[in-house]
């Protein structure tokens, strides 16, 4: 299925969760937040979090600096 990452579009396996998209692209185990439609999806619902074709995520990453 193809869901939106940051406006680009990604392919997963049917039945992904928001972790099943995580570990796809390997973003780090901390500083990461992950938006779904614009809702931000704790990191405990993660794992159970199913996305469904057509979904929008934003995925943030926090930045050091002043």
């Amino acid at each position: 299925m193809k869901v939106l990452v940051n406006n680009k579009e990604t392919e997963l396996a049917e039945g992904s969760t928001v972790a099943d998209l995580a570990r796809q692209l390997e973003l780090p185990a901390q500083g990461v937040a992950i938006a779904l439609h614009n809702r931000m999806v704790p990191r405990t619902q993660w794992e159970e979090q199913t996305l469904q074709p057509g979904d929008s995520l934003v995925i943030i990453k926090a930045a050091c600096g002043g």
